[in-house]
């Protein structure tokens, strides 16, 4: 090190010091962070304190309602909670006559993961509803109150809170045959005086901890979120990834709380308004997927005149069941908007033509890794057309390519890559081929293949259906069983994802041996692409339903079939015949398309340089 270059670094080092010392803050300003920190402290502490006395002088002011014997409905905070079960024949549901609630709904057509016992939706735990209504006094919580079942059938019962013999307010419960739909009607009788007429309307409060139902935590956990449709408006969810809170202002239609295969849906004709919707995530191997509540109030006639109608459906997440609920209603519900079957193009293949093939498959009474084969053969069947003209446009690019790599050695610097590109495509022009000619096909038909990807893991039927190895293909098929798990991959090791990796894989080598990609080293690196893609898939699709990566594994394997029954059989040699064919067509030398706007920014550009070279002449 010289004697400058030392000088220098003892120069840079005093320059920082001073910066250092000169750019920190003063002791005054020093103090009023200081004071600024405190103040935000103090601020939270106190907003934290008032919140400690909000909650305090709320569970006092109960306690002292609950002891006042003038309050509305003082009799019924004294009883005892008891459990009334009303049932159809799909479906059990408990109601608790601590809060006039339901406590319970199981389903009868559908198996734990034992699959001995019916599915418990949610239980008492689980779940809470409260409504509240108001006077001049006080603030009446149905949740505080033990109602009393006056009137009970095996399919409806009506839980009654009472002020007095004559006035009072009646919760019924009502299930018809054949039928997820559970009529909820609020009404009150002789009520006028005691509840504040000014107040038309009924409080909500409504939560439920969604408990993991099927085995993948992973997927249930993807497919579980708060759905709401707004009224005379589209259908929104809430996010399924992390927590969520939103607050509305339009009306809304209905609120679900959903698993992957099974709701929970509170629905109201007359509107569920100012609605705080939350949705937060739980732990796994907490037993619960997401942990939901809704806040809101829906019309109320204190008079009792007009009673409050809700509708609650417990149930499958069948898009044909929800789809008959709107049958023979002047307005829909569209609650099979529940079903999440892709984006708007991708969920009407399904709505018209996935769906349909898939229920009349099933109505043969075929095991369902049959149906999904079937239905794998006939979608590629429906896609052959574009899938031909795919490969024919791919077939005719590699015949031409001697006269390709022609060109390229014809133009071997990159300053003439212009020229080059410009004479490959008059090239293709002047034998009548596209380079776009495959592309069009293929993304005509990705809807129809991409359909089945949002079908399959949403179709309940095929839910604890066991197929080879698979006991259930809406779920992962766990080939090995690991006592830990691996990042990104879990615990597992699914053997159709792995059949599927492994058709990939060997479906690229065989794609690549058909290229020769020379020495490019841009082609290199992709080659190595197209190797790791199928294995970045694997960890991905790892934990995804076996009925899906069995799909993926028989489209694939059927395409690598496809490709190599299209090679045997195309002749290379009479293609190109009837490409020079082509050649000799004056209607081929006609620029059009891709190759005539290529060649007009070709001239554009060369003009361009012309330009630019005369201006540096002249200077």
């Amino acid at each position: 090190m010289d004697k400058n270059t030392t000088t220098g670094l003892i120069l840079i080092g005093l320059l920082l010091v001073g910066f250092s010392y000169f750019s920190r803050p003063s002791q005054e300003q020093q103090e009023a962070w200081q004071r600024y920190n405190d103040s935000i402290a103090l601020v939270q502490q106190r907003e934290a304190d008032l919140k400690a006395k909000a909650e305090a002088a709320l569970i006092n002011e109960r306690e002292a309602l609950a002891n006042d014997s003038t309050t509305l409905f003082f009799k019924a905070r004294q009883g005892k909670d008891e459990l009334i079960t009303i049932h159809n024949n799909l479906a059990d549901l408990t109601i608790s006559t601590k809060g006039g609630r339901i406590y319970s709904s199981v389903l009868k057509e559908y198996m734990e993961q034992d699959k001995k016992t019916p599915v418990q939706l949610f239980n008492g735990k689980d779940v809470n509803m409260n409504f509240l209504f108001y006077n001049l006094k006080e603030t009446i919580q149905t949740s505080d109150y033990y109602f009393q079942p006056v009137a009970q059938t095996d399919s409806s019962v009506v839980m009654r809170l009472a002020a007095d013999s004559a006035s009072y307010i009646d919760f019924r419960y009502t299930m018809h045959p054949d039928t997820y739909l559970v009529d909820f009607t609020i009404q009150a009788v002789n009520m006028g005086d005691k509840l504040a007429a000014s107040n038309h309307t009924v409080d909500v409060e409504w939560s439920q901890r969604a408990r993991q139902i099927e085995r993948g935590y992973t997927y249930e956990n993807r497919l579980a979120e708060l759905t709401y449709k707004v009224m005379g408006d589209d259908v929104d969810e809430l996010s399924n990834m992390k927590d969520a809170s939103k607050t509305l202002d339009e009306r809304l239609n209905w609120v679900a709380f959903k698993n992957q295969f099974f709701s929970s849906v509170m629905i109201c004709d007359a509107g569920l308004d100012k609605a705080k919707l939350t949705s937060k995530m739980e732990t796994q191997g907490s037993g619960y997927i997401k942990d939901y509540s809704a806040e809101m109030n829906t019309p109320f006639d204190p008079t009792g005149e007009e009673p409050t109608n809700i509708y609650f459906y417990f149930g499958p997440n069948h898009y044909k069941t929800l789809t008959a609920l709107d049958d023979n209603r002047d307005s829909d519900w569209d609650l099979q908007r529940i079903v999440y079957l892709g984006w708007p193009l991708i969920r009407w293949v399904n709505q018209f033509f996935t769906i349909n093939l898939f229920d009349w498959l099933t109505s043969w009474g075929l095991s369902m890794g049959l149906v999904i084969f079937l239905m794998t053969v006939i979608v590629k069947a429906v896609i052959y057309p574009t899938t031909k003209k795919t490969y024919m446009s791919s077939a005719k690019m590699r015949v031409l390519k001697p006269k390709i790599d022609e060109i390229n050695a014809k133009y071997p610097k990159q300053e003439d890559a212009m020229k080059k590109q410009q004479e490959v495509m008059q090239l293709y022009n002047l034998y009548g081929v596209s380079p776009m000619g495959g592309c069009l096909p293929m993304l005509i038909q990705m809807p129809v293949i991409m359909a089945l990807f949002f079908f399959l893991p949403s179709a309940i039927e095929l839910r604890q259906q066991s197929f080879l190895w698979a006991d259930d293909l809406s779920t992962y098929d766990a080939l090995i069983t690991l006592p830990f798990s691996i990042p990104f991959l879990g615990n597992h090791i699914s053997l159709f994802c792995l059949l599927m990796t492994a058709t990939n894989i060997l479906n690229t080598m065989y794609m690549m041996r058909q290229q020769d990609n020379g020495a490019n080293p841009q082609m290199a690196a992709m080659k190595w692409m197209s190797y790791l893609m199928p294995v970045m898939f694997f960890f991905v699709l790892n934990d995804y339903p076996s009925g899906l990566n069995y799909y993926y594994f028989l489209s694939t394997l059927i395409s690598v079939l496809t490709t190599i029954i299209f090679r045997k059989t195309t002749n290379e040699a009479k293609l190109l015949a009837q490409l020079e064919a082509n050649r000799k067509d004056p209607k081929m030398l006609k620029k059009t398309g891709f190759a005539a706007r290529l060649e007009a920014m070709q001239k554009q550009q060369e003009e361009l340089m012309r330009q630019q070279q005369q201006m540096k002449n002249k200077r």
